[in-house]
C-alpha cells in the first residue's frame, strides 16, 4: 500500500481506505515476488490492462514472453494470459516470474483445455484448476459466476447471443447438465481460495452485449444483478473484487452502464473492455472502442481493457499490441485529465510548451511512444540540421503557424505569451506515474530482452532505476 501510494502521489491512508471500503483492489498474489505493486479504483488514476495469450495454432514461450514485455514496455498495467494453446503452465509461471505487473488469468479456458470439452468439465477440475493457478501467483482470475440458467431464455432474442467465451462455456455447461452454474454454486469455496493467496476476483460478463444492438438488456442486467450479489460474498469473505463490464455499447448508454454498475456493486471497481461505440469498423476496433473507454473512465470506470487493431479479426502481434495499448494509454490519459486528477495536464502542458519552443528532441522525448513520434518527423525530414528547425514538413518554413505567430511577437505589438520560458516542471507534478513520461514506469529489470525493439536499452536502465 505504501508503494501503490507512492506511484499515485497520494497518502498511504487514503489507499487504505480505499481498499478496506472495497472501492479500489491491489492485485497481489502473495506468490508473485517480481511484482510492482498498483491498484484499481475510481478515485485512481486509470488503468490499462493488455490481453495477451497463446491459441493452438500460435503457441511458444520465447513468443509469449515478448508479448509480455511489449505490453510492459508500452505501458499495461496489468496483462491477461487469455493462453488457450500448449504449455499453458510453463507461459503462466514464466510470466509470473518475470512480470512486475499483475498477471490475470482465466481458469475456465484451462479447465475446457483438460476436459476436452464444455460440457466434459466437472465442478473439482474447476476447484483444482482455481487452486492451482492461485498457487502459482496469479494476482487476478476472471470467474464467470454471474451467469445464471434462468439468464439463458433472455440471450434469445439477440443479435449476436453470448459473445463471452467463458459466458458461452459456461452456458453450453449449463444446457448440458441441466444444472446452476457451479461457479455460482461453489462461489463461497472459490473465496477460501482466493483468501489463502490473496487473489482478487475480476467478476466477468459472461452476458456482456456483443453488438450495439444488444446493449443494456434484460440478459446484461439481470447478469449485473448477480454480480452486485457476488461482490458482496466476496467482501464478506476478505477478498477483493472488481468487476468486468460491457464489450459494445452506443454512446449515449455508456455512462448509464457505468453508473448502474457503481449502483448494483456499492462501488468495486469497474473494468471494462472498451466499449465498442459502433460495429461497423473491424481492423479499426482500438478507435472505436477507445472513445468508449474514455466516456467510461470519465463516468467512473478504474480499468480499460484495451483493444487491438485485430479485435474479432485474428490473435494480436507485437505491432498490434502497440497500437492498442496507445489508443488506450490515450483514453485513460484524456480522462485523468477530464475528471481533473491532480497534476494529469501538465504532461499535456510539458509536450505543448517543446511543441511551441521547436524542441523536438524534448517534444519525443515526452510523447506517449517516443520512437514513433521521431520516426514519423523523420521519414521526410530525417537530417540532424532538421532538429533545431522551426518548422516540420506539414507546413513547412514559410507557412508554419507558430513560427509566423513567434515571429509577430517578437517584431509587433503582440505581447509575450504568458509564463514563457518557465516550463512546467514534471519531477514536481502531483500527477500519478500514468501521467507522467515515459509510458512503461513499472520496475521492470526482472523482464527477459525484447528483441530488435528500439529503445530497449533505455527500458532496462528505468528499469535497473
Amino acid at each position: 500500500m505504501e508503494r501503490v501510494a507512492e506511484r499515485e502521489n497520494r497518502d498511504p491512508d487514503s489507499v487504505r481506505e480505499q481498499v478496506a471500503d472495497g472501492q479500489a483492489v491491489i492485485p497481489a498474489n502473495r506468490h508473485h515476488e517480481s511484482l510492482d505493486p498498483m491498484i484499481i479504483g475510481r478515485e485512481f488514476a486509470t488503468k490499462v490492462n493488455a490481453n495477451i495469450g497463446n491459441s493452438e495454432t500460435t503457441s511458444d514461450l520465447e513468443t509469449e514472453l515478448e508479448k509480455l514485455h511489449t505490453a510492459v514496455h508500452y505501458g499495461a498495467d496489468t496483462v491477461m494470459d487469455l493462453g488457450t494453446g500448449s504449455d499453458l503452465d510453463e507461459i503462466r509461471e514464466a510470466h509470473i516470474a518475470h512480470s512486475p505487473v499483475p498477471i490475470g488469468t482465466v481458469p475456465l479456458y484451462e479447465a475446457v483445455k483438460q476436459a476436452g470439452s464444455p460440457e466434459a468439465i466437472t465442478k473439482d477440475l474447476l476447484l483444482e484448476i482455481i487452486e492451482k493457478q492461485a498457487e502459482q501467483g496469479v494476482d487476478y482470475m476472471t470467474i464467470h459466476a454471474g451467469i445464471l440458467a434462468e439468464h439463458l431464455p433472455l440471450t434469445d432474442g439477440r443479435k449476436t447471443g453470448i459473445v463471452s467465451r467463458g459466458g458461452s462455456i459456461m452456458a453450453s455447461w449449463m444446457e448440458a447438465h441441466g444444472e446452476q452454474n457451479p461457479l455460482y454454486q461453489d462461489f463461497p469455496e472459490i473465496c477460501e481460495i482466493f483468501a489463502e493467496h490473496d487473489v482478487t476476483f475480476s467478476l466477468g460478463d459472461s452476458l456482456r452485449p456483443g453488438c450495439l444492438a444488444d446493449a443494456c438488456d434484460e440478459a446484461q442486467y439481470a447478469e449485473l444483478d448477480t454480480l452486485g450479489e457476488l461482490t458482496r460474498v466476496g467482501w464478506d469473505h476478505g477478498v477483493q473484487v472488481m468487476v468486468e463490464g460491457p464489450g459494445h455499447v452506443p454512446m449515449h448508454k455508456v455512462a448509464e452502464n457505468v453508473e448502474r454498475q457503481q449502483e448494483v456493486c456499492d462501488g468495486a471497481p469497474f473494468y471494462v473492455l472498451g466499449p465498442l461505440v459502433t460495429d461497423i469498423a473491424p481492423g479499426y476496433d482500438h478507435i472505436t472502442s477507445a472513445i468508449g473507454a474514455a466516456m467510461a473512465a470519465q463516468a467512473g470506470a478504474a480499468m480499460l481493457c484495451y483493444v487491438t487493431p485485430k479485435e474479432h479479426l485474428g490473435l494480436p502481434e507485437e505491432e498490434d499490441v502497440r497500437d492498442g495499448l496507445a489508443a488506450y494509454r490515450i483514453a485513460a490519459h484524456a480522462a485523468d485529465v477530464g475528471t481533473e486528477r491532480p497534476g494529469a495536464r501538465d504532461w499535456d502542458d510539458a509536450l505543448s510548451e517543446a511543441r511551441y519552443a521547436f524542441d523536438w528532441r524534448e517534444q519525443f522525448a515526452l510523447a506517449l511512444d517516443p520512437d514513433r513520434a521521431r520516426s514519423f518527423h523523420d521519414q521526410t525530414l530525417p537530417g540532424d540540421n532538421y532538429k533545431e528547425a522551426r518548422f516540420c514538413s506539414m507546413c513547412g518554413a514559410e507557412f508554419c503557424s507558430m513560427r509566423i505567430d513567434q515571429d509577430a511577437r517578437e517584431t509587433g505589438d503582440m505581447d509575450s505569451l504568458e509564463g514563457e520560458g518557465e516550463g512546467t516542471d514534471l519531477e514536481a507534478s502531483p500527477a500519478a506515474e500514468v501521467n507522467r513520461p515515459p509510458v512503461g514506469t513499472h520496475a521492470a529489470g526482472d523482464l527477459p530482452p525484447m528483441a530488435d525493439h528500439e529503445g530497449v536499452d533505455a527500458l532496462e536502465e528505468a528499469g535497473d532505476d
